[in-house]
């Protein structure tokens, strides 16, 4: 697996996730539940990764988009 984004805005993974999913690509958020134990303060940043075979996809996908 490969991180392609890192941060604690929810809505901007969940943005991403979607793109990534109507590209055909799976992408899997780490640290969800962590983050919400912690009270959703920002200590603990949520990460959303993909396969390494579909992290160039992935990164062209989020350029496109406007999101790099």
């Amino acid at each position: 697996m490969r991180i392609i984004e890192t941060t604690n805005d929810p809505v901007r993974l969940s943005f991403i996730a979607s793109l990534l999913r109507d590209a055909g690509i799976d992408s899997l958020v780490l640290d969800g539940h962590t983050s919400a134990v912690e009270g959703s303060i920002g200590a603990i940043p949520r990460r959303l990764a993909v396969a390494i075979s579909d992290e160039v996809q992935a990164r062209r996908v989020m350029q496109e988009a406007g999101l790099t």
